[in-house]
């Protein structure tokens, strides 16, 4: 018969959260265990400067009676409890831009990526908001008529015409033995010549 083991003095050392520290009591007054978890501070503690208050240690048997007797509504009016119930409580603040100015990359040189993933993210979203060389602007239906048509910025009348006609043999029915099936296509890029026909930047 296999010999029993010898009992801990301190059965149970890991349990989650637990920083044991050499001489470190509990914060809970008249108890002499060791402080090996951490709390909040007591309510209306001060720290002494501009900050939170910093935590208190307390032993197992003192952080586990906080625990039960924690309630994250304490003080809290029905309305203000029934608020911070929803589902989406939280979601709807507006998050803290990470730069004053998005349309500035980061140093390149602060990052690993063999993949070229971050970069070329960047170069994509530069891609879509450049100016024309020739300083003629373009709205946004411009720029989407330009994807569609898969032109370049900078392209003038002669090859937006070009392109249109390209594309109009390309999807039209009658350059397909009757076959229907690229009409939606088609729509897409007559509406899209369309709106760069009378575009400024291509006057």
């Amino acid at each position: 018969m296999a010999s029993r083991q010898p009992k801990k003095d301190r059965p149970h050392t890991r349990f989650h959260g637990r920083v044991e520290a050499e001489g470190r009591l509990c914060a809970e007054p008249g108890c002499t265990a060791a402080g090996e978890f951490r709390a909040p501070a007591r309510e209306g503690a001060s720290s002494g400067f501009d900050g939170p208050p910093p935590f208190r240690w307390l032993c197992l048997d003192h952080v586990r009676a906080f625990n039960a007797g924690y309630n994250f509504f304490a003080g809290m009016t029905p309305e203000e409890i029934q608020e911070a119930q929803r589902p989406t409580a939280g979601w709807e603040r507006a998050a803290r831009p990470f730069t004053a100015n998005p349309d500035v990359p980061p140093r390149w040189a602060d990052f690993a990526d063999p993949l070229d993933a971050i970069g070329a993210r960047f170069r994509d979203r530069m891609k879509d908001r450049a100016e024309r060389q020739d300083g003629r602007p373009l709205s946004g239906k411009d720029r989407e008529a330009l994807k569609v048509l898969d032109l370049t910025i900078d392209s003038d009348r002669t090859a937006l015409r070009k392109r249109y006609s390209e594309l109009v043999r390309k999807y039209h029915p009658d350059r397909n033995g009757g076959d229907r099936s690229h009409e939606a296509r088609l729509r897409s890029v007559i509406e899209a010549y369309q709106q760069l026909k009378g575009a400024p930047a291509f006057a």
